[in-house]
């Protein structure tokens, strides 16, 4: 018959005194949590019969953090994987008793975000949001901040100065870096087109000013065409697009700063041949994949997702141990690029 571990054997396998590992299981003083966390470790590795009793106990001697997140689209591959990296660091939080609530939006209406952020209130200590920019939201913000509930904006900076912190990229810094593959990608002058989803994306319009600020500095022998406005939508962007190959002959390049990517790589599969025309879209998706793997698209700009939302879950347990701060932040993550080489 196998012996049953002990206290020793914990001990020896977390490389601490019995007398500590006894002080975590009995609960007899406080220990740091990164010692409690190598004891429950060591508990599990040897199979220490009250190993699941000491997980137990951490979890409830720290602090609780339930954050809610409102997405959209939530038929959408990316935000899907948000999703699943926003429970998985979740999962994986220290020093807090992390849960999350999230909910997706049924269109960009101001109102359809509004409505979801205040409804968690009193279930939620923390809420982030990809929500659009608008008054309405910036309202909501601050009844929400008169409740004690930080709000952070991800990816989309929405209620500048009210909310808690913008996580995401420097869109500005992203525009620019499209700008630069299509230049590098080109090799004649000629024109470029540019699709934002709308005017209520600040993240888009910030994109936008970048890549023309890109071309007005370095590559003045192109023109960029004026933007487009495609709401995200695969149709719109596909028909759009399709009418920018027939009266653009000289069309060199495309980026797409928000969504409906899709119908963009649809129509250059049917009217160009890759590389023809330099495509750069954003987050890679399947569809941005297969692309690129196909040469149709020359660059993805993606988010880093598990960054993001490893990120969020540390700020957001930063915001409840230390309060709301008086200056509002911007916490820039470096965007993963993709070329056909790399995927």
């Amino acid at each position: 018959m196998a012996r049953r571990p002990t206290i020793h054997d914990v001990a020896a396998a977390a490389g601490l005194s019995p007398a500590t590992v006894d002080r975590v299981l009995n609960a007899r003083e406080r220990v740091r949590e990164d010692t409690a966390r190598r004891v429950y470790e060591a508990a599990r590795a040897v199979g220490y019969h009250a190993a699941s009793l000491i997980g137990q106990r951490m979890r409830s001697d720290l602090p609780r953090l339930r954050l809610g997140v409102v997405l959209q689209k939530e038929r959408q591959s990316f935000y899907q994987q948000l999703k699943s990296e926003l429970e998985q660091a979740v999962a994986a939080a220290t020093g807090v008793r992390a849960s999350v609530l999230i909910e997706f939006a049924p269109s960009q209406s101001p109102s359809d975000f509004t409505a979801l952020m205040e409804g968690m209130a009193g279930k939620v200590d923390v809420l982030a949001a990809t929500a659009v920019t608008h008054p309405e939201v910036t309202e909501a913000v601050i009844r929400l901040n008169a409740r004690k509930i930080p709000c952070f904006a991800l990816m989309n900076d929405f209620a500048q100065g009210v909310r808690q912190t913008y996580i995401g990229m420097n869109n500005m810094k992203v525009g620019r870096i499209a700008a630069h593959m299509i230049t590098t990608a080109t090799h004649q002058p000629g024109k470029i087109a540019v699709f934002v989803g709308g005017y209520r994306w600040h993240g888009h319009e910030l994109r936008e000013t970048g890549f023309r600020s890109y071309f007005r500095e370095y590559a003045p022998q192109f023109h960029v065409l004026d933007t487009l406005v495609n709401l995200e939508t695969r149709q719109l962007t596909y028909e759009a697009t399709l009418d920018l190959l027939g009266r653009h002959p000289e069309l060199r390049g495309i980026y797409c700063a928000g969504g409906g990517m899709e119908g963009a790589i649809a129509a250059i599969r049917e009217l160009r041949a890759p590389r023809e025309v330099a495509l750069v879209v954003n987050e890679l998706t399947p569809e941005s994949r297969g692309a690129l793997i196909s040469r149709h698209v020359t660059m993805v700009i993606s988010t880093p997702l598990q960054r993001l939302c490893a990120d969020l879950v540390r700020l957001a347990g930063d915001a409840i141990a230390t309060g709301m701060p008086a200056v509002a932040g911007q916490h820039f993550l470096q965007p993963d690029l993709y070329l056909p080489e790399s995927v």
